[in-house]
């Protein structure tokens, strides 16, 4: 049995969540639910229940709105290449997903984004450089336009990524951090340079593991 805690904080509000998942053979079954749960009395409010297969499926269930979302994950060869393909689709929104990596090797590797109905398609290429510094081109046919993003690891935990989207002119910076003993956080600002006053938004996020 597992639980997670996650804190998060923009400059506008702040916000917390709980996670609880049990191994049941193949299979795991989590229960979620955010602060609106308990504030005011127990409710239903940002409840969710999911059931998982790790690498074949994963059904979330939202309480308060009685919808289902389904994820089927699957990996089949393409010129003896694992190409990595997730269909996703919300009963809620009627919105379907596809979405595909192709591993070329251990540094390379090209994914699309599909989105049925919109023709949202996205195409993305990742290069990974000496293990440690990672180059994210990405063009998305619908805008015609590039989003860019390169990251760096820095002593093993922590990872410093800033990205640019053409379309809205945002800049994104963020700051993570991975450790087994201490748990996650991420501290990300944006910054709209489009707009006349540019006031970056700040959001910081930490999540804590227990085991039980």
């Amino acid at each position: 049995m597992k639980t997670s805690l996650k804190a998060r904080y923009e400059t506008d509000k702040s916000s917390a969540a709980a996670t609880l998942a049990i191994n049941a053979g193949d299979v795991k079954l989590r229960a979620s639910m955010t602060d609106a749960t308990v504030v005011n009395g127990p409710s239903l409010n940002g409840l969710s229940l999911s059931v998982e297969k790790p690498g074949f499926f994963i059904v979330d269930y939202n309480v308060p709105r009685q919808d289902v979302r389904f994820q089927f994950m699957n990996t089949i060869r393409v010129a003896e290449k694992p190409l990595n393909l997730t269909y996703i689709h919300g009963r809620g929104d009627n919105r379907t997903v596809l979405d595909g990596t192709l591993v070329l090797d251990s540094a390379n590797k090209v994914s699309a984004n599909y989105v049925f109905g919109s023709g949202n398609c996205k195409l993305k290429y990742a290069y990974v450089h000496g293990g440690v510094r990672t180059f994210e081109p990405c063009y998305d046919l619908t805008k015609n336009s590039w989003d860019f993003a390169v990251s760096q690891r820095v002593y093993g935990e922590d990872v410093f990524r800033a990205s640019y989207q053409t379309s809205s002119k945002l800049l994104g910076l963020e700051w993570s951090r991975d450790s087994k003993l201490n748990g996650t956080f991420k501290i990300s600002a944006s910054l709209n340079l489009a707009e006349e006053v540019k006031m970056p938004k700040v959001t910081a996020e930490s999540t804590w593991n227990f085991e039980m």
